[in-house]
């Protein structure tokens, strides 16, 4: 009695586990810090391309990071193909304490041919890449 107990009240766990979860909660950004902890990385709150040459585009990125300061800040980004093969990398001089989030332009990306969909990575001043990479549909 006790084993069938057990086996119902672990099925009920899972299934309460799981209920309620769209696919967009279920694709939740992992890399956000939990209650207590530290924000590790910038968030990269939206990416968008625009091709202007054959196998050239300039993005718009832009990015949150609470807990910027002279000391530490999001200072860049990357584009990376879908393989991890580094595109472009985007370098930010300064924090953006009082803009936030905050959008800038990386033009001139060349994209190899075959690839339609990149990802763009955050870049934190001490702890360098990191967080979540955020998928780009290329036009």
């Amino acid at each position: 009695m006790h084993l069938l107990w057990l086996v119902v009240s672990l099925v009920l766990v899972v299934w309460a586990t799981g209920c309620g979860q769209d696919g967009e909660e279920a694709m939740q950004d992992r890399s956000a810090p939990a209650a207590g902890e530290e924000m590790r990385f910038p968030k990269i709150v939206e990416a968008n391309a625009n091709r202007t040459g054959d196998r050239s585009y300039d993005f718009s990125v832009t990015i949150s990071s609470p807990y910027d300061s002279p000391d530490r800040y999001a200072n860049g980004w990357r584009v990376l193909t879908p393989d991890g093969d580094v595109l472009g990398e985007h370098e930010l001089a300064h924090d953006h304490a009082n803009e936030q989030p905050f959008t800038r332009e990386q033009t001139g990306v060349e994209v190899p041919s075959g690839v339609d969909e990149v990802l763009v990575e955050p870049r934190d001043l001490t702890n360098g890449y990191g967080g979540k990479r955020v998928p780009v549909r290329l036009p």
